[in-house]
């Protein structure tokens, strides 16, 4: 049986990573104890760093791509997934190390295979993806480390994004009032109100200082943009608050001092969606489909694709050209 997948190799010639649509066989994926018929994923923007080798993101070529994917179990050698089962898969090395799921069916280990959450379809699933998982998580140790609304406002960087969209949904659905932060304001202000911002604001707009200590103006953040506005946000951070880091938009580098960590108790916590422990990331997932449901994924959801197309859809991605999700209906 052939099908369509969006595979990635390597240009010995270029030494860079480029992507064709192709049809394979289920032999030629990735081993696994279970084979999935994709009906959707989604385009991250790292999906589209890995097809078009502007980012060094895969581990072995030739490889399909996709760090998501939802589907119909297809077979399974493992007694408790069945055939018919609906499932999803994020992280785990999918995509990067594993037949991704820019494909029309996967062959995925069973220990990476997650069944759809009550509250959840398949297509609620894709349309939330990394992206969505990646923002509960954030949430998620956040509230672990005691963040609480009281503790004043959250702001999220990078806002207009996949994951701070659903952060700033999500946030403003657990009673936390929620600054956006978005360097494109104009644009996104209404979209970032819908989602539940009480105030959307670009760096302009905070008067930011730069010494190691500020006065306080956020109970703590939600951060997908690094660099400079990531080190003033810690300074500006209230008692006890939480700063979630996810991305480095700006700028991987952070230049900060201990102060705002041994003054005000203030931590920096990392979020890392890929390595997840599977115990947390089914958790996180169920919440997804309970106290942390999003209830503006139709909003959220900016452009749905087929999988023919997801070339234009890598480029878009990259040019900064969309905002939200972008699901691909892989069948």
């Amino acid at each position: 049986m052939s099908f369509l997948a969006c595979r990635i190799y390597l240009n010995e010639t270029t030494s860079q990573a480029e992507h064709r649509l192709e049809q394979m066989d289920i032999e030629q994926l990735s081993d696994g104890e279970v084979v999935i018929r994709v009906h959707y994923s989604g385009i991250n923007y790292k999906d589209a760093l890995a097809a078009t080798g502007r980012g060094q993101i895969l581990k072995k070529f030739p490889l399909n791509g996709g760090i998501d994917l939802a589907g119909i179990v297809e077979s399974s050698s493992h007694p408790d997934i069945k055939p018919g089962d609906e499932v999803l898969v994020n992280g785990c090395g999918l995509g990067e190390i594993h037949d991704g799921g820019l494909a029309q069916y996967a062959r995925i280990p069973a220990d990476w295979v997650i069944p759809v959450p009550t509250g959840l379809t398949m297509k609620d699933c894709m349309i939330l993806g990394t992206a969505g998982f990646t923002a509960a998580l954030a949430i998620h140790r956040m509230q672990e480390n005691h963040q609480t609304p009281d503790k004043g406002p959250i702001i999220v960087t990078g806002s207009s994004g996949g994951v701070g969209s659903f952060a700033v949904n999500i946030l403003s659905n657990l009673g936390f009032e929620v600054i956006a932060h978005s360097g494109r304001k104009e644009t996104y202000s209404e979209y970032l109100a819908d989602l539940g911002a009480s105030k959307v604001v670009d760096s302009t707009d905070l008067n930011l200082g730069k010494r190691p200590l500020e006065k306080a103006q956020f109970g703590g953040a939600i951060d997908n943009v690094g660099g400079e506005l990531l080190a003033q946000i810690i300074a500006h951070t209230n008692l006890w608050g939480n700063i979630a880091n996810i991305g480095l938009a700006d700028n991987h580098k952070l230049d900060t001092t201990v102060f705002p960590m041994i003054l005000r108790g203030i931590s920096l916590l990392g979020v890392s969606s890929t390595n997840c422990p599977m115990p947390l990331r089914k958790s996180i997932w169920q919440k997804l489909g309970q106290e942390y449901k999003v209830n503006r994924l139709s909003s959220i959801l900016t452009k749905e694709a087929k999988l023919e197309d997801v070339s234009e859809i890598f480029e878009l991605l990259l040019d900064r050209k969309l905002h939200g999700r972008v699901l691909i209906d892989c069948q």
